[in-house]
Order: C-alpha cells, then structure tokens, then sequence
C-alpha cells in the first residue's frame, strides 16, 4: 500500500461486466487540471486502436484523464475497434467534463474482440461517480487492469527537493505475452512533479529502456503494451535541470524497474525468477545482446525450471547472440555458486547447486565475459508445463 499518493490526482476502478468472472475490468485515472503527459508503446506492427490514438495525442500539457479496460484488448478490430476507441474517449471525456483530444485509451485482454460498448459506457459512468484521492480507490484502478496477473504490482517513491517533497506512484499489469522494446504490457506512472511534456517524454523512454525493455516471459510482444507517465505538477517543489531534475530520473526509473520486476515474477506458471547479469563485456549494447539471448532461451529457462545446473546452455547462448568475447575469459556463477570458469569446466556438486536453485524462487545467473566495462542485466521467468497447459487453451 503505498503511504501516500501524489497529489492532483484521483483514481476509481469498477466491474463492468467485461470479465465474465465480473472481477473489476474498468478503471478510470483523472487529474484535477490540465497536466503532462508522456509515454512509449509497442513497436509491434499488429498493434491495437488505442495505441494509434495515445501516439496521437501524447506527449501533451493539456492530459486530463486516462481509462483502462482489461479481458479485451481490441486489436485487430478494424475500423469497428478505431470507432470504438475514439467513443471510448469520448464517453470518457465527456463523463469528467474534458475533450477526448484529452483522455489515453489503454485495452488489455483477447485479441480479435469487439469492445462491448454498452458494458464500456456503463462501466465508465461508474467509475467517474466513484472517483476519489484514497488509497483504496488506487488499489481498485490497479485491480481493473489485471488479466491473468496473480495480483497488483504498485511500486512507490517520495523524493524531497528543497524542503517540498515529489511523490511517484505507479501501476502494471502483465504475466504473459511480454518481450521487450517496446514490451511494458501496461503501466502508469504517476507523479506530482511539475515538468514539461519535452521533459516528460525523455524520462519515460529512459525509465522504460532501464525497466521494462529489459523483461521477458516468453519473448512475444503484445499488440498492446504502454507505459504512460503523468505529471499533475500539483506539488510546489522545483524540478527544471541539474540535481533536481536527475534525483526525479533515478525515482522514476527505480519505481519502473520495481513494477518492471514483478512482472516475470509473476510470468504465467514460474516457478522460478530469473535474473541474468552480464558483466565484463566490450560495451553495455554488447552486454545487453548477450543478456537477452540467455534470458530468451528455452532450453536456459527449462533448466532452471528443473533445477538443473546446465551451464553448457547459459554459454552457448551467449556464443551465437553476436557479441563479441573470448571464450576463455568466460565466468559463470549460478546463485553464487561457480560452475564455470576461465573456459574450462570446473568440479562442482551438481546435486548441490542443484539444491540451491530448488530453495530459491529468484534464480540469479552472473556470466562474466571478460574485462571490459560493459554491464547489463535482464529479468525473466522459466517455462512450465503450467505456462503451456494454460496457454494453450487461453480462449477454449
């Protein structure tokens, strides 16, 4: 629960009917005035409506409001979706006394459904007559844009300029269909500072490209995927350049990179989270292509599923991503424990790291590749037959 909110800002999360498990699927974000708005989407070709429409109308100084339905993500709907992504601004709009221009759009659920616009209307109605500044009323928003989440992700930071204090909060939604760039699933992120809408959108490429263009489940870019930063500049603190302006970064970056985090954590049937850390390489975008090559494979993520401590699979990957490193300056550790080293496989009790991986839910695999100053690190999940079984039969 986050210990406070910033301020200029109200929340509500409702059930409209969308879900048939009539769990909450619409939730409503307002400002008290005209504020700033930022965000980056999927790079997916096959993307939905309501990406289009926020690409179209952010980054702006004239935001007032945003509206999330979850358990149906209009994409691929033709020109049926694009009409109802604009009537689902506009009933926004109209229900919080703004223009659509105004109000972002995010969807997340099915792909190839047509909005229910009769239970969107009706939702939205509800949740504007439940508007409020309370704690519970931010829990209720973040609860309406889950899917098949195991629970809210919310992350929190207050941070004091001068003796004023700038508070951030933030919201995601995401278990599955997640591979990064742009790949967030859905998140919003929050904040009292006053900054401009050029500034708005550098912080949140930065925040994504430190945060969530670093995870991945299963590697697939969703059609959907948004994060979006609002800015209600309600607080008196001076945020414009130099220490204040990069202590605001870090906050925002660290609060995305702790929503970022719970999102393969909670990947569809993990069993385990996994944290790949590449250090030593020639530069950090080599280090990030060696990254994310152990953190896509399957036969890595498998292994650990199984407690396996299958090194041979963690450096292979990283051989055959492009980067370029001697094999014999390669180092592998496996939640601390060494089992490769200088190139060279090393004795080692396999029954005993394996015990290490099956006591920890977070897997942490450091590869070293020599002695470079290149670094970077990836988050992802292992793959189940849990994840199988439930995606394979996600809309039988």
């Amino acid at each position: 629960m986050p210990k406070q909110l910033p301020t200029g800002f109200q929340f509500a999360g409702v059930s409209a009917g969308i879900k048939p498990s009539g769990k909450k699927d619409i939730a409503l974000i307002v400002t008290d005035q005209d504020a700033v708005a930022a965000g980056v989407y999927t790079t997916n070709i096959i993307h939905a409506s309501s990406i289009d429409w926020n690409r179209g109308i952010t980054p702006t100084d004239q935001f007032r409001g945003i509206v999330i339905n979850s358990g149906n993500a209009n994409a691929c709907t033709g020109k049926q979706g694009e009409t109802s992504n604009q009537r689902v601004a506009e009933l926004a709009a109209r229900a919080i006394a703004a223009q659509a221009s105004q109000v972002c759009v995010l969807s997340t659920g099915i792909i190839g459904h047509q909005l229910p616009m009769d239970k969107i209307e009706s939702g939205i109605e509800a949740a504007a007559g439940r508007l409020s500044r309370s704690r519970e009323d931010f829990l209720n928003a973040a609860q309406a844009i889950l899917t098949t989440d195991q629970g809210i992700k919310k992350a929190f930071r207050i941070i004091k300029v001068g003796d004023e204090e700038v508070t951030i909060v933030g919201m995601a939604k995401g278990a599955g269909m997640i591979g990064p760039r742009m790949a967030t699933m859905l998140a919003v992120v929050m904040t009292d500072a006053a900054i401009d809408k050029a500034t708005a959108q550098t912080l949140v490429q930065q925040a994504a490209d430190a945060s969530f263009n670093r995870i991945s489940v299963e590697g697939h870019m969703s059609t959907n995927d948004a994060l979006i930063l609002i800015s209600s500049g309600a607080s008196a603190a001076k945020v414009d350049s130099g220490e204040t302006l990069h202590a605001l970064a870090g906050a925002l970056n660290d609060a995305c990179l702790e929503l970022a985090r719970q999102i393969p954590a909670d990947g569809e049937g993990a069993t385990h989270s996994i944290e790949v850390s590449i250090t030593g390489a020639r530069s950090d975008e080599q280090a990030d292509l060696i990254a994310r090559a152990v953190a896509s494979s399957n036969l890595v993520k498998t292994a650990i599923t199984g407690n396996d401590p299958n090194w041979g699979r963690i450096v292979s990957a990283a051989g055959f991503c492009g980067a370029d490193f001697e094999m014999d300056e390669v180092n592998l550790k496996l939640n601390g424990q060494t089992v490769f080293e200088q190139g060279q496989p090393i004795e080692f009790s396999e029954k005993a790291v394996s015990q290490i991986i099956k006591d920890s839910f977070e897997t942490l695999i450091e590869l070293s590749v020599g002695f470079g100053a290149g670094a970077a690190r990836h988050w992802t999940s292992d793959l189940t037959t849990a994840y199988v079984e439930f995606n394979s039969q996600y809309t039988t």
